[in-house]
């Protein structure tokens, strides 16, 4: 039931700086408004991934089972994740422009459940994330036995991402100086590559399945 989980646990880490204007805006919402504001915002953002992780579970499921036993599988799943990790780095490329504008566009009203709305429709409008999550549920059919052990591999996941998120948030004010748009172009480029890798590890595994990692 617990394979894979260490896998889950980094690709929670990593998607919390890859869920595109989330990351920024997390942070600029906890040095403007405050910690709650922010962790409102962010968890509007989770439920998103919620509504994706179940449409693409139950909408995958059968799929899945016909081919669980297929050693092919980890690989299909880690293509999936080198192909979301291009296209993410492709987007990021040329949306300079539009962080640069995120940056500065600063709204200090405060407004809880705005936020989480905010934060569920920034998500739910990104089909990428959508995705993302398939990948994910490939991923975690491929590295664990059992259907508990999915479920207990996308509970981590996003567990993950919420600890990491408030670790972000926590530490915003004192990473102020350090958000500049070319920073944060930087880091969402980064974040995509460490995606690729994450899948061209699967698919490594994949063809070579007597290698642990």
């Amino acid at each position: 039931m617990f394979d894979g989980l260490l896998y889950a646990v980094l690709y929670g880490f990593i998607l919390a700086f890859a869920v595109g204007p989330v990351f920024f805006i997390i942070i600029e919402t906890s040095i403007t408004k405050g910690f709650r504001s922010a962790l409102t915002f962010d968890l509007g953002a989770i439920f998103a991934d919620i509504v994706f992780i179940v449409f693409a579970y139950y909408s995958t499921s059968r799929i899945l089972d016909k081919i669980k036993d297929d050693p092919n599988l980890i690989i299909f799943g880690g293509l999936i994740l080198c192909v979301f990790g291009v296209i993410s780095y492709i987007k990021t490329s040329k949306s300079f422009r539009q962080i640069v504008r995120e940056h500065y566009s600063v709204d200090t009203k405060k407004n809880l459940l705005g936020l989480f709305i905010k934060g569920f429709l920034l998500n739910f409008i990104n089909f990428g994330v959508l995705a993302g999550w398939i990948g994910v549920i490939v991923m975690a059919n491929a590295l664990t036995t059992t259907s508990e052990g999915v479920i207990a591999f996308l509970a981590t996941v996003l567990i993950s991402m919420l600890i990491t998120d408030v670790a972000k948030i926590l530490l915003a004010k004192k990473l102020k100086s350090k958000m500049t748009p070319r920073f944060i172009f930087k880091t969402k480029k980064w974040v995509s590559i460490l995606i690729i890798v994450f899948g061209a590890a699967m698919i490594f595994q994949g063809v070579f399945p007597t290698l642990k990692f």
